[in-house]
């Protein structure tokens, strides 16, 4: 994989799109009421995970589509060294505007145009929540991005197959890739191809929740 030491630009433009940037600033005051309950759910989750991967075990890690920064939030109180992206100002002016979040690095960018730091930038790269609502080619540019990025594991915290009757409303009115991610998504990520390598040497899932699934996939250029 070649190495790049400046802004890696994969799309003509963010991809996340204009449209959904403006929908996540707009309902950013939403989100805040639910800081408090993402931050204890993502505690349980990571709990849950310890025995696969041990993310206190690492130092640097970079929080892809951090929303509020809930995640951020758990990862720094772990004493990680945190870095959250996200194309929406006001989700991200959320979490900056929080005490508890003055050591995390916020930062508005969207991963499917680049982002701004060289190549093994961080131990681990992870999202939550962010792939099922990205089209299947976004989603390549952000497994590719947070590959490169990633010195050790890359982590997409996302749906598993066992959906509700509920989840399936919300996301068929939400008009996203839910459906197509759900069913595809461990052989979407082993089948990620850029530059002529893969993306990943290797994909295992664990479920951590009984709709969710921590798809825990290693940097093909760790073994190059």
């Amino acid at each position: 994989m070649k190495q790049h030491t400046t802004f890696k630009k994969t799309a003509p433009e963010p991809s996340f799109g204009k449209k959904s940037t403006r929908l996540f600033n707009m309902i950013a005051p939403v989100y805040r009421w639910f800081y408090k309950g993402q931050k204890a759910r993502f505690r349980e989750v990571i709990n849950r995970a310890s025995a696969e991967l041990e993310l206190i075990s690492f130092h640097t890690i970079l929080d892809v589509g951090c929303g509020t920064g809930a995640l951020c939030s758990v990862l720094n109180d772990l004493g990680m060294q945190v870095t959250g992206v996200d194309p929406a100002e006001r989700m991200l002016s959320a979490g900056r505007n929080k005490a508890e979040n003055r050591n995390v690095n916020f930062l508005s960018a969207d991963v499917t145009a680049g982002l701004p730091f060289p190549d093994n930038s961080f131990d681990i790269t992870i999202a939550s929540f962010v792939a099922h609502g990205m089209k299947k080619t976004e989603r390549r540019l952000m497994y590719e991005e947070m590959s490169r990025l990633a010195k050790e594991y890359v982590v997409v915290h996302d749906y598993n197959a066992n959906r509700s009757l509920l989840t399936t409303i919300i996301e068929w009115a939400e008009g996203g890739d839910y459906f197509r991610f759900i069913r595809e998504a461990e052989n979407e990520m082993n089948a990620c191809v850029t530059e002529l390598k893969s993306c990943f040497s290797e994909v295992r899932v664990i479920n951590v929740d009984t709709r969710a699934a921590w798809y825990i996939c290693i940097p093909e250029k760790i073994h190059n």
